[in-house]
Formats: structure tokens, sequence, C-alpha cells
């Protein structure tokens, strides 16, 4: 028997569940797993045997793979059921390592007179990996200096000026610390040191990119890296060591936050327009 007044659906409006919206999987979009209260960005979304999945990204750069279920996620509060997006939305603005969006078709520019130091060898090929693409847009140059010693004479001979400003990331940079006093003879209106609390870059990527718990602790007096090396269980080979954590760091998730705010700035402060 049919119901006149609910029709063929026999349902009453009250006892019906409000669809649950769909919302596409973009990266970036930071959703709550319901069954976990695991919360965080995605990052990417795959296909599998089982069904598809989405990564997720905690702010402590701890990630999770998780079903896209019906239901199985909030977003801002509410229930939603995420799906994999479009070949369109999936790839989205092209963007460089560091997160900004990439520019098609840009060519490098022409070189500032302006400059960016860091200590050694490794902070410029970290450096290079992850700004590298931004750097050529605007016209920044990297180089390394092999420790900051000397950082006085180096910078007196460059001459720094309000249009060719000099910027500076250092290792460990702490209070009270030689790099702190050598930083403050340089420091001026043109010349801008910044560093980070890490004994050496190597500890700027994150534990988690490399694939292991922590970044060992290595006793006073022993070399950091070889210490690293050992307390890993790799080869003595600090050259292959550092091979290998480069290659884990793919974009700027892949770094600490120390070391990221650090290298916005000195390529905010050396692209400024001179002030008049």
């Amino acid at each position: 028997m049919r119901s006149r007044q609910y029709g063929p659906d026999l349902t009453p409006p009250w006892k019906k569940t409000a669809p649950v919206p769909e919302v596409p999987a973009e990266a970036d979009l930071v959703v709550e797993e319901v069954g976990t209260g695991f919360c965080g960005a995605v990052i990417r979304c795959e296909k599998t045997a089982q069904g598809p999945v989405v990564t997720l990204e905690d702010r402590f750069g701890k990630h999770r793979v998780f079903p896209m279920e019906p239901r199985g996620f909030l977003l801002e509060g509410r229930v939603v059921t995420l799906v994999r997006p479009s070949a369109a939305a999936a790839r989205g603005p092209a963007r460089t390592a560091s997160g900004s969006v990439a520019v098609p078709g840009a060519r490098a520019r022409v070189a500032r007179a302006g400059r960016i130091y860091v200590e050694g060898r490794h902070d410029a090929e970290l450096v290079e990996r992850v700004w590298g693409d931004d750097l050529r847009v605007e016209g920044v140059v990297v180089e390394y200096l092999e420790g900051i010693d000397d950082l006085p004479a180096i910078v007196a001979e460059f001459g720094p000026a309000p249009d060719a400003r000099l910027g500076v990331l250092v290792d460990h940079l702490v209070p009270g610390s030689k790099e702190s006093r050598i930083a403050a003879q340089v420091t001026d209106a043109s010349v801008l040191v910044v560093g980070h609390p890490y004994i050496d870059v190597w500890e700027a990527v994150k534990p988690s990119a490399v694939g292991i718990a922590a970044w060992p602790k290595v006793p006073r007096g022993q070399d950091w890296k070889t210490g690293v090396c050992r307390g890993l269980g790799w080869p003595e080979n600090t050259g292959a060591a550092w091979q290998r954590i480069l290659g884990s760091v793919r974009s700027y998730r892949d770094l600490e936050p120390a070391l990221l705010g650090r290298v916005e700035e000195l390529i905010d402060f050396v692209t400024a327009a001179p002030d008049h």
C-alpha cells in the first residue's frame, strides 16, 4: 500500500539522513579523519587494489594513509566524503619545490647585485633544491663560504649597499656563540645575517623525510657528521650520506620551519626595493 503523503519512499522526512557532500581531495585541503581524529593536509590521492586512499600530513610532518570511505572525514566540523579530484583539479597550479606558484615559461632574470651567502656546499645545495626556481626568477645568486670565520673581510670586499644587499645564512646561530658574535660585527641596513639552531644543515631536514626516527645525539668533541653516520648505522662516508639526505628532500615540506622561515626572510631582504 502506497502512502499518499510520502509517495513511493515510505521514510518520513524527519527520519531521512541529509546527504553527505562529496569534496575533492585536493592538495593542501585540511581535514580530520573521523575514526582516529588525525588532522592533516592532503598530500596526495592514490588508487589501490583496495580502493582509493588519501595521504595526510599533520603539523608535525607525520604522514598517515586513510581509505577514502563515505562519511570518513570532517571538514570544518562537517562530515564529508572525500573523492579523487578531477585530473585538471589534481594538477592545480604548478608549484615550485618551495611552494610558490610556478611561472610558466619564465626565464632566469639577470643576476642582481645582491647576494645570499651560506656557510657550506651542503647548505647551498639544499637551498638550490628547494628554492632554485624562485631564485632564478628573482635573479638571486647563492654562494657558499666554507665557514664564516672570515665573514667580516668577505662582507667588506663585497661592499653592500642599498641596491646591493647581502644576506647570510649561518648554521647554529644561537645567543653567545661564535657565530652570533661574528654576525653582530657585520649586520647593518644592507647586511642581514640570520641562522637556524642546528649544528649542521643536515638537521634541518625532517627525520621523517629521511626515514629515521630522529637525528642521533653526537658526543661533544666528535665530528658531528661522522657521528651521525655511526649513530644511524650508515657507512662513515659523509659525502654519500649527504646525497642520501638531499635525495630525500622533495619540497619545503621536508624541511624544518626554523630553516624555511630564515631562507624566505633572506630572499625578501635581498630582493626588496632600495629605501629612498
